[in-house]
């Protein structure tokens, strides 16, 4: 599937529009666009943006606890395995995955794929590092290929999808992994809104605070989002302010017609 543009505006304001006010972060803001998806986007703040993902990531999203305790298991014994990073943005988890292996003695080849030009050009363009890829594709396209990866992943690429979306988005990561494909994602609540928008304020001249606000308004609570996944996938809290849906493949599995 093709992951399109997702993400917010900018807010007024320390803590952004509406805020604590009537209605906050009640349902998904699925109208809600990110400025840095939007093709006529500033490309030095878009640079930025993508320069700025790493340490964002290593704050926030988890992946390390991910890594330990979900990933590494799974490299053990393997001899060389494979990941794949789906919707990678500017490379920076694909990039620290396969230092974490190497660093640990596991061999592991990780390729990430995005079909956004603009993020594969930032990440192709990073300083090579020995078993990563990067390629300008869909899921859609690495499944039609029949390629299969050991492990496939994503990082706060839910949000952006709609039900179609999301549902052809995991049917495609399911037939990509040959053993387990965990998708993190934000989990939306008032307390992610407000320590965002207030520890973001130092990441001047990106879109991240911006956007990612939009992104907590769009995101799922762990309920919502296990009411719309399809049956095999498991959801569970993970981190203070994320959602982890993960699914072990069964040798029975086939991908829909």
């Amino acid at each position: 599937m093709r992951i399109p543009g997702g993400g917010p505006g900018s807010g007024k304001g320390i803590f952004g529009p509406g805020f604590l006010g009537p209605g906050f972060l009640g349902p998904r803001d699925t109208a809600a666009v990110e400025d840095m998806d939007r093709p006529d986007c500033d490309p030095d703040r878009l640079q930025r943006t993508y320069e700025q993902f790493g340490l964002v990531n290593r704050v926030v999203a988890g992946w390390y606890r991910l890594y330990r305790t979900k990933v590494r298991p799974q490299l053990a014994g393997s001899g060389g395995a494979t990941l794949l990073d789906v919707g990678c943005g500017g490379g920076d988890l694909a990039v620290t995955l396969a230092r974490w292996a190497a660093r640990d003695g596991f061999p592991l080849h990780v390729t990430g794929i995005d079909p956004d030009a603009r993020a594969y050009r930032f990440a192709a363009g990073r300083k090579p590092v020995p078993g990563v890829e990067f390629r300008q594709a869909n899921s859609g396209d690495l499944l039609a290929e029949g390629r299969q990866y050991d492990v496939v992943i994503s990082n706060h690429v839910l949000h952006h999808l709609t039900a179609p979306e999301l549902r052809s988005f995991l049917d495609d990561s399911a037939g990509l992994a040959r053993h387990l494909a965990l998708h993190n994602d934000l989990r939306r609540s008032a307390a992610a809104y407000a320590l965002f928008s207030a520890g973001a304020l130092p990441l001047t001249g990106s879109y991240i605070r911006g956007d990612g606000l939009t992104s907590i308004r769009r995101s799922y609570t762990v309920p919502e989002l296990a009411a719309v996944v399809p049956a095999g996938w498991t959801v569970e809290p993970h981190s203070p302010f994320h959602c982890l849906l993960s699914h072990r493949r069964h040798d029975t599995y086939r991908h829909p017609a």
